[in-house]
């Protein structure tokens, strides 16, 4: 059955802007979402204090929106939620949650300022050191301990 398909699609000829539109209609469809580990000059880590999710603190992060690179994402989403200016720099990892169809990207990144305003997403926002850590999600400890570590073989 799949290959009469693949020949029928073939013999179509379809323009690009319709091949796609059909595929997105078809296909099982996923969110692309942006997690990024901030750092200041003292190698703190920019975390949010959420509104909406089980552990209150948590690092920032969103959705892509159509169009956009995920790290003009990471960016948007951070001054949208608290009004912070930050420079996302370098990709670190490429995460996959097949119960919620979600794609995760992280990237690394550095503070450059901005006056905090608390939104309806972000009450709170504060830089941590790694020993001075709330209570985080396994995951996001294990991310921020790869930077870290990352940081520290830079450093010496």
């Amino acid at each position: 059955m799949k290959t009469i398909l693949v020949k029928i699609w073939k013999t179509l000829r379809l323009p690009k802007g319709i091949q796609l539109f059909l595929m997105r209609f078809f296909q099982d469809q996923f969110l692309v979402g942006v997690t990024g580990i901030i750092l200041n000059e003292r190698k703190e880590i920019l975390l949010f204090k959420h509104t909406y999710r089980p552990h209150a603190w948590s690092l920032p992060g969103g959705y892509l929106k159509s169009g956009e690179h995920p790290r003009e994402a990471l960016e948007r989403e951070i001054k949208e939620e608290s009004g912070l200016v930050v420079s996302v720099d370098e990709s670190l990892k490429t995460r996959t949650d097949r119960e919620t169809a979600r794609l995760d990207l992280c990237y690394t990144g550095i503070f450059i300022g901005g006056d905090f305003a608390p939104t309806h997403e972000v009450s709170e926002y504060g830089f941590f050191a790694q020993d001075k850590l709330p209570l985080l999600r396994k995951n996001q400890v294990f991310l921020i301990n790869e930077v870290l570590k990352g940081n520290a073989k830079q450093d010496s």
